[in-house]
């Protein structure tokens, strides 16, 4: 590839305004957040900002009672930040691929690790798994969002959609490369003793996701490893968890 004249740099990766929405994609690994008011994102995404913005760690009381409970119980959650004021800030995520989605009343299901931003419109709640296999992960949990307003989810690499319906039957995915699926299923971890017992392995391929209904289920072609931190919790959030719900 040739080089770029400095102008040529400048011109290609100043930022874009093609859009009057309060979400705007500058690349498909950074979100421009254009703030007027509240705004909700991942602790620690900022790479950017400017204007006049401010940013406040997640209170507990903020988080709502079964919020905290869950948090509590599992020894984990969804950390964000507020952030408030009149600006822009700029959001990525180790380089994560980022989908901005346009909620008109439904409710959709993200793994903890995820959720990138939300508007001030949607709500949240921590759902949690209460199978005794999903204890191995270390109590892993997924969020509900609901309402009317844009959500920035991540995944790594292009995501794929599948079908969850009668025609399909039912879709089993790894955990660890569930992103995202339809408000209206309930997944049920599931335990694969035939893999388990050929590859020797105690988790991934052995446990699974088992989605059957009517919707869809999201997946990314990366296996997401949530290391164990001390206290047991767990590293950043994930599906697997102990269905408290």
């Amino acid at each position: 590839m040739a080089a770029k004249t400095l102008q040529e740099f400048l011109s290609t990766t100043k930022e874009k305004d093609l859009s009057g929405d309060a979400f705007e994609l500058e690349s498909s690994h950074m979100l421009e957040v254009r703030v007027d008011g509240l705004v909700w994102a991942k602790a620690g995404s900022m790479i950017a900002r400017k204007g006049g913005v401010k940013f406040t760690r997640q209170g507990m009381l903020e988080q709502g009672l079964g919020n905290l409970l869950k948090k509590a119980v599992s020894g984990e959650g969804m950390t964000l930040m507020k952030i408030e004021g009149q600006g822009r800030v700029y959001l990525a995520d180790v380089g994560k691929k980022i989908t901005v989605l346009r909620l008109q009343g439904e409710s959709i299901f993200v793994n903890g690790n995820d959720v990138l931003a939300t508007e001030s419109t949607i709500t949240n709640e921590i759902k949690m798994m209460r199978k005794a296999a999903g204890m191995m992960t270390g109590g892993l949990f997924n969020v509900k969002l609901s309402g009317h307003g844009l959500v920035a989810i991540t995944s790594h690499y292009e995501p794929l959609t599948l079908p969850v319906n009668a025609t399909t039957g039912p879709v089993f995915t790894d955990p660890n490369a569930t992103v995202a699926w339809s408000g209206g299923l309930s997944p049920e971890i599931v335990t694969d003793i035939n893999i388990k017992t050929l590859i020797g392995r105690g988790s991934g391929e052995s446990i699974q996701l088992r989605f059957a209904g009517e919707g869809w289920v999201v997946v990314q072609p990366y296996e997401e490893v949530y290391f164990q931190q001390s206290g047991g919790s767990s590293g950043g959030g994930g599906l697997l968890g102990a269905l408290m719900d």
